[in-house]
């Protein structure tokens, strides 16, 4: 699983998971923080679609940590004043880049995730349809 689709599914899904996640690789390995999670401003990039020149739009607050596990280091950043998620992202970072044998039995986990996140998202879609106006059914 890909490091974006990942990080994508711990985010924007339940925050039990990355807890969890994180609970386990600290009960089972040792891991120095090198950074503590700490709040930080950041450019959004953006491309314009006329020119397809690159500008910044302006800069967000975000949350990272860094952590290391078994020698790798794992980076975790987040929009907002999250520290906790923060830092569970980090350690989940740490654990896949060190290939961990407890990441085997996360991916299922993490693909039930995004297939209830997907879920939840047409539901939104539908609801919001069913809102829309026809204006070529109107009489005017």
């Amino acid at each position: 699983m890909k490091r974006n689709r990942r990080m994508r599914i711990l985010i924007e899904g339940s925050r039990d998971i990355p807890k969890n996640l994180a609970h386990e690789i600290e009960k089972n390995h040792s891991l120095e923080i090198i950074m503590k999670p700490q709040g930080a401003l950041t450019m959004i990039k953006m491309r314009e679609t006329a020119k397809k020149t690159l500008f910044y739009l302006g800069e967000v607050l975000v949350t990272e940590c860094k952590v290391k596990v078994s020698n790798q280091v794992g980076i975790g950043i987040v929009t907002g004043m999250e520290e906790d998620l923060a830092y569970q992202l980090a350690v989940i970072d740490a654990a896949f880049k060190a290939e961990l044998s407890e990441i085997n039995e996360w991916i299922p986990l993490l693909e039930e995730e995004e297939k209830q996140m997907i879920a939840a998202k047409r539901l939104d879609a539908a609801i919001i349809q069913k809102t829309k106006v026809n204006f070529e059914t109107m009489d005017v």
